[in-house]
């Protein structure tokens, strides 16, 4: 009878959930920068009209 890999299985499990928390870190980050790039858009076009 084969037995269960746990130590394999576990680290896949914790290599998902680190890919999953990067991936998550990521795309923060980018919606951070994407909102702060909309917040000076204005201030910039504000400048030009005066």
């Amino acid at each position: 009878m084969a037995r269960s890999n746990y130590q394999f299985n576990k680290r896949q499990k914790e290599l998902a959930k680190k890919k999953k928390k990067e991936q998550k870190r990521l795309n923060k980050l980018a919606k951070k920068n994407i909102e702060s790039e909309d917040n000076q858009d204005p201030s910039q076009n504000e400048g030009e009209d005066l």
